[in-house]
């Protein structure tokens, strides 16, 4: 019973641990995790995506335009068959085409009718209008395409960029932590040397305020934690919560900062997607300019009709039926083959002002694409030019956090023996808090820099390649 109870009191302290170390892990989040994640959920890249699908199903169909048209026709009908010599204009097709004998009188003699029709029609030769459409929704697949990777793309900056600014406030967030810690401390000294009469009363004031500013950093700071992690969540589709991140970016600069990217600028995914928005308003122009030319078109039709009146009904308005079975049976049969051609003579001087305009939209996609172009060279040589000082900063911040911590060890020490004022000392306190902040950032800094020159220069395997 004794080893028993033992037994159970283990495996329940193991099962606690083992849980506790689960949520541990499940709580820690490598950038490579966090942009796959983004990558899976974020709802524009879904949204590219569905998009893109939409395009590629709507080339398909662009494709089965070319296919004739074959149409099947069947109609079984009840009425009079009055007629009338005079002109008639069915006015968008709506008439009732009623054939009989021109009667001296209206009568109410009714039979069914039947008509049976089969038709197709094949735009054989339009001066290439079929294939340009087709090109036109070709191109609109590879613009979609691409706006997908761009997106996928800048979210990915994205991502990593705010992954590194909530990083660097959970590091500053802790750096005001120590530096309230540090107040308190001193706090706490000002305060027993003052009540043994040998500092004045106002250091205990000048502690307590020390001690208010240095809780009202954390609390910003904190706050600055808080936004960036739902920023992050955000990005990531997920609900808001505590993120444990990878402490590397904050600890050492990346090994390679300067490396060189594995594409040309020209294959940039931003620069592809401009370029193919210009593709896609040139095949539109061309394809409008077909709209000029005349359709060749071949057609065939074959009827069966059948009717409850009969053939000498004129003579003999006696002679119709109205069985069902009599109507509907087609009794006279036709057919017809042909061919047409179609030609609006005045769309040419539509048409080419319609493709003038799409020509100017051609060359205003042209003005972005350059301005684009150049942006994007402006901040890769801006990129360059941030990791070098990054650099230099991120070489300088050990010195001044030694400096500042040996100075403030010193100060402390002088105050507590009587031998410094408060004055001095929080000096020293304040000076090791700036370098603690910027001991914090300066690694930071260095991966911003390469993630803004992998931005630039559209590989992302500039930054990632580094950790």
């Amino acid at each position: 019973m004794f080893n028993y109870t033992y037994k159970y009191v283990f495996l329940g302290i193991f099962f606690i641990l083992y849980f506790n170390k689960a949520q541990s892990q499940q709580k820690n989040l490598s950038l490579k995790d966090a942009e796959q994640i983004a990558l899976n959920n974020y709802g524009t890249i879904k949204a590219k995506a569905n998009q893109l699908n939409a395009s590629k199903a709507s080339l398909k169909e662009t494709r089965a335009e070319a296919l004739p048209d074959l149409n099947i026709s069947a109609q079984q009908d009840y009425g009079t068959v009055n007629g009338q010599n005079g002109p008639l204009f069915g006015y968008h097709g709506l008439s009732v085409a009623s054939s009989g004998p021109a009667l001296p009188n209206q009568n109410y003699n009714a039979a069914f009718g039947s008509l049976y029709v089969s038709n197709i029609n094949w735009d054989v030769f339009a001066f290439g209008k079929a294939r340009e459409k087709t090109k036109v929704q070709g191109a609109v697949v590879s613009l979609n395409e691409t706006d997908l990777v761009q997106e996928q793309f800048q979210h990915q900056i994205r991502v990593a960029s705010t992954y590194l600014n909530l990083l660097v406030a959970q590091q500053l967030s802790k750096a005001q932590e120590d530096n309230l810690n540090r107040s308190v401390q001193l706090q706490k000294v000002v305060i027993a040397r003052v009540q043994n009469g040998l500092n004045p009363g106002v250091d205990s004031s000048l502690a307590n305020a020390e001690v208010s500013n240095a809780r009202i950093a954390l609390t910003n700071a904190q706050q600055v934690v808080q936004d960036q992690s739902n920023q992050l969540a955000q990005y990531l589709g997920m609900p808001p919560q505590d993120f444990v991140l990878d402490s590397t970016f904050v600890s050492k600069a990346p090994p390679k900062p300067n490396a060189n990217p594995l594409i040309p600028l020209d294959d940039h995914p931003e620069l592809r997607y401009y370029r193919n928005r210009i593709g896609v308003s040139d095949e539109q122009a061309r394809y409008y300019s077909t709209f000029s030319y005349p359709t060749f078109s071949l057609f065939g039709v074959y009827q069966g009709r059948g009717s409850g009146f009969k053939s000498d009904y004129g003579t003999n308005l006696n002679d119709y039926t109205s069985n069902y079975g009599a109507g509907v049976q087609p009794t006279r049969y036709n057919y017809l083959l042909g061919a047409a051609v179609i030609w609006n003579i005045t769309n040419p001087f539509r048409v080419h002002y319609q493709v003038q305009s799409q020509k100017f939209t051609s060359d205003q996609y042209r003005n972005e694409y350059e301005l684009v172009n150049q942006q994007l060279r402006d901040q890769q040589l801006l990129a360059e030019t941030r990791i070098a000082n990054a650099l230099k900063n991120y070489d300088e911040a050990p010195i001044e956090v030694k400096a500042a911590t040996d100075a403030y060890n010193q100060k402390f020490a002088l105050y507590k023996n009587g031998l410094s004022n408060i004055v001095d000392f929080t000096q020293a306190l304040y000076v090791l808090n700036r370098a603690e902040v910027d001991r914090d950032i300066v690694s930071n800094n260095v991966w911003q820099a390469v993630l803004s020159k992998a931005a630039a220069t559209g590989d992302l395997s500039v930054f990632m390649n580094n950790f």
